[in-house]
């Protein structure tokens, strides 16, 4: 599903640009709050849970800055698989989806 970008509401079941940079905003200061907390909690750099944790986080980091990419270029909220639109829904709760909910289940 890509963005609408122009000023006025979106067809419904779309999310507009600044929507859908404001939820990829919203998640990279989460993301990022959340590895600060890792890095303080594991200093002696020791632990391999938090290791696992930091790993995972970073990860999630460089999937939010790749859907901040497809924003700029157009192709946020398209399925890199069958091209056919993310739901909006889908798009609110992971704003950096790379896959519609089918194509996702065969990914994985």
């Amino acid at each position: 599903m890509t963005p609408d970008t122009s000023p006025s509401r979106p067809a419904a079941g779309r999310l507009t640009a600044h929507e859908a940079g404001q939820h990829l905003e919203h998640e990279r200061n989460a993301r990022l709050t959340q590895l600060r907390v890792i890095e303080e909690a594991g200093q002696d750099g020791t632990d391999e849970l938090l290791a696992a944790q930091k790993a995972s986080t970073q990860r999630v980091l460089k999937e939010i800055e790749a859907a901040f990419a497809r924003l700029a270029d157009g192709s946020y909220g398209t399925c890199q698989d069958c091209r056919k639109p993310i739901p909006a829904e889908r798009l609110e709760i992971l704003p950096y989806a790379r896959h519609c909910v089918p194509c996702q289940r065969q990914t994985t």
